[in-house]
């Protein structure tokens, strides 16, 4: 069976060296906002500026042995702009958001967030903020509590931490810290029920 013969054009032949000349980064690619956490696969990857925190090999530069949880006082998407501007020197493992208990990878889990302003428990630690506010409780949904504790669940479970309230500990147990969150409003036995049943 014979095939027809393609004829090349001086059009065709410049059609394909002007393709061949587009520098691979201005062609079109998928979207950061829509990568899986590298980390938490049911996340999304929302990367923080490299410059708002510490490279690192952990667990085997630092071991990790603690999760540290932090209400943001910010909206979830402003939360996300304060970690990616590298002014800020501020940053968080993950981000979950209150309406429907998404969760953001902001940073990766081998290196060392600023989330805890002290480096001691930086580098011992994954952080995890919630959107909200310490005084205003309607933003601890049903969804936050329970897609956070399957996340500090997972968190747990790979690095061996006990699911309790000594290795499971609110930004104001961070020593020499002036936090209050995650605050009163945050229940604490359900959450730490809600971790160990995940």
């Amino acid at each position: 069976m014979n095939q027809p013969r393609t004829h090349l054009t001086r059009r065709g032949i410049l059609k394909g060296a002007a393709l061949a000349a587009v520098p691979y980064a201005l062609l079109p690619g998928p979207q950061a906002a829509a990568q899986t956490a590298l980390d938490y696969p049911p996340g999304e990857w929302q990367p923080a500026s490299n410059g708002n925190y510490t490279a690192s090999s952990r667990p085997a530069a630092y071991k990790i042995d603690r999760v540290i949880i932090h209400v943001t006082q910010e909206t979830y998407t402003r939360t996300l702009t304060i970690f990616q501007n590298p002014e800020k020197k501020v940053s968080a493992h993950y981000l979950v958001r209150s309406a429907d208990g998404h969760v953001a990878q902001c940073v990766r889990e081998a290196d060392v967030a600023w989330h805890a302003g002290d480096w001691a428990y930086n580098t011992r630690s994954i952080g995890i903020e919630h959107e909200g506010w310490v005084d205003q409780p309607a933003y601890f949904t049903n969804a936050l509590y329970e897609q956070s504790a399957r996340l500090t669940a997972a968190v747990c479970d790979k690095y061996g931490i006990p699911k309790d309230r000594e290795h499971i500990i609110g930004h104001f147990q961070v020593p020499g810290t002036d936090h209050t969150d995650p605050g009163m409003n945050w229940d604490w036995f359900r959450y730490i029920r809600l971790v160990n049943f995940s």
